[in-house]
């Protein structure tokens, strides 16, 4: 058994869940909502905004795939923060994902809440968010095998879903679809042409639409329980590469080229008006619905993210000890409950307070991800690095043009984080983003200098902490 698997946790994940969580892990809500902000913003170059947004995000993953293969361990790129830059930069990666993904899991349950209220009004938003939260806490604790296969459901739900709509599209423009004339690229060039804002436009585009890539890291962290986690990751990341790259730049170009950019409005969903403009009965709940199941897919990928994260910080002896234990399930019970209480809190804290909780708490996560990122290009700067020279046979699956594509996707994320700092609407999350990674990097120095770790973290009985073998 390779040093990096947690010898506690069961390894029921098979090679068919760790592929569509790479697929699911990244087609969300973002992809069905969030791309008509990025439209109004950006006109038909909102393309161009997300083909920029893929090579960046996509690159993050080929990186967090080649580690996960080589290093497979439950706290992924927090554990190889820990190995290649030092102890505070795991502690705070990975204290930093615990937080906002737990946020993030409330704002996911309260969305799909209010759907399901939509659909039944009797039953309050609270509580429908309160049930939603107790039937994936419930599931995330029975086994990892019974998460794999919803998030295997729901993926394919998703991945079926933009398939479908691509497909239609694709017939409307080629003047296939019955009583429907084709509109030709004639939207792409209407209403001030491809990119009616300029650069300035597709720059603003990218900083709305480059947050719809989040939740790759996911495949990482699964890779620990998965029972041949190299070959498998390797397999799952190199089919979903150009797979995310088509569904995402594949639906959008559609869509672009089906609509006027103009009919676009933050907070609604594009897909919509293009669906009853193909004549889709129901359109509305049709989208409704896919948007419901891409929130409970990533409420559930996130439940299991958060919860990993906190058992590997915990075996690391940077998280309190009741997240370090395993039930006979081979599940960190502890780590699970503990983070689905955060975002019960939540939920109640605006139920009592609408409009007042989750917007505060939800302003620290707008560039959190990008701070992740980068941690993630730079350990793999430096662990690339020392398994080429040391055990090259543990990469199974290589980043192409390293070092250098390991440097621009370091410079495109600093980048965006320039760019957001610059931008009035997008300050204020980045600041707060980077005000929260400081104070956790603060900590995490604090605790590195201090240099100490409990004794079942320091004897090695953790996985999260031992050696790779190339370090040794």
């Amino acid at each position: 058994m390779p040093a990096d698997l947690d010898p506690d946790l069961d390894r029921g994940l098979r090679p068919r869940h760790l592929t569509m969580l790479a697929l699911g892990g990244v087609i969300g809500a973002g992809l069905f909502v969030g791309t008509g902000q990025g439209l109004a913003v950006a006109g038909p170059a909102v393309l161009v905004s997300y083909l920029l947004a893929a090579l960046l995000a996509l690159a993050v993953m080929r990186m967090l795939g080649e580690l996960a293969a080589a290093i497979p361990a439950s706290g992924a790129f927090s554990v190889y923060a820990d190995r290649a830059l030092g102890r505070w930069a795991g502690f705070t990666s990975g204290w930093l994902y615990w937080w906002i993904t737990a946020v993030a899991i409330a704002v996911e349950a309260l969305a799909a809440a209010g759907i399901l209220h939509g659909w039944l009004p009797a039953v309050p938003r609270w509580a429908a968010a309160l049930a939603v939260l107790a039937v994936f806490t419930a599931l995330n604790l029975a086994s990892v095998r019974s998460f794999g296969e919803a998030e295997f459901w729901f993926a394919s739900l998703k991945v079926a879903a933009v398939v479908a709509f691509i497909a239609l599209g694709v017939a409307a423009v080629c003047g296939l679809v019955p009583g429907r004339t084709s509109p030709g690229l004639t939207h792409l060039t209407q209403h001030g042409g491809f990119a009616p804002h300029g650069p300035t436009g597709i720059v603003a585009g990218l900083l709305v639409v480059v947050f719809a890539f989040g939740g790759m890291e996911v495949i990482a962290m699964a890779a620990a329980e998965s029972a041949d986690p190299g070959p498998a990751v390797a397999r799952a990341v190199r089919g979903a590469i150009w797979r995310i790259a088509l569904f995402y730049v594949g639906s959008v170009a559609v869509l672009v080229t089906l609509l006027p950019w103009t009919v676009a409005r933050p907070g609604q969903s594009p897909y919509v008006a293009a669906l009853d403009q193909l004549g889709i009965p129901g359109a509305g709940r049709v989208t409704e619905a896919v948007v419901l199941v891409a929130l409970l897919s990533a409420l559930n990928a996130n439940l299991y993210g958060t919860s990993r994260m906190l058992f590997s910080l915990a075996r690391r002896g940077d998280a309190p000890a009741v997240a370090r234990g395993v039930c006979r399930r081979g599940v960190p019970r502890g780590a699970v409950l503990a983070s689905a209480a955060v975002a019960v809190c939540s939920v109640v804290a605006e139920a009592a307070r609408p409009g007042h909780v989750l917007p505060f708490l939800t302003q620290a996560m707008g560039g959190a991800m990008l701070f992740m990122w980068l941690t993630v290009g730079a350990s793999h700067l430096r662990l690339r690095s020392m398994l080429e020279r040391d055990d090259p046979a543990a990469l199974v699956i290589r980043t192409r043009g390293y070092p250098w594509v390991t440097l621009a996707t370091i410079a495109g994320t600093a980048g965006v984080i320039v760019l957001m700092a610059a931008d009035p609407g997008a300050r204020p999350q980045i600041l707060w983003s980077a005000g929260l990674t400081a104070a956790l990097a603060a900590i995490g120095g604090v605790r590195q200098a201090r240099g100490h770790r409990p004794q079942a973290a320091a004897s090695g009985s953790s996985a999260d902490t031992a050696p790779v073998r190339a370090m040794r």
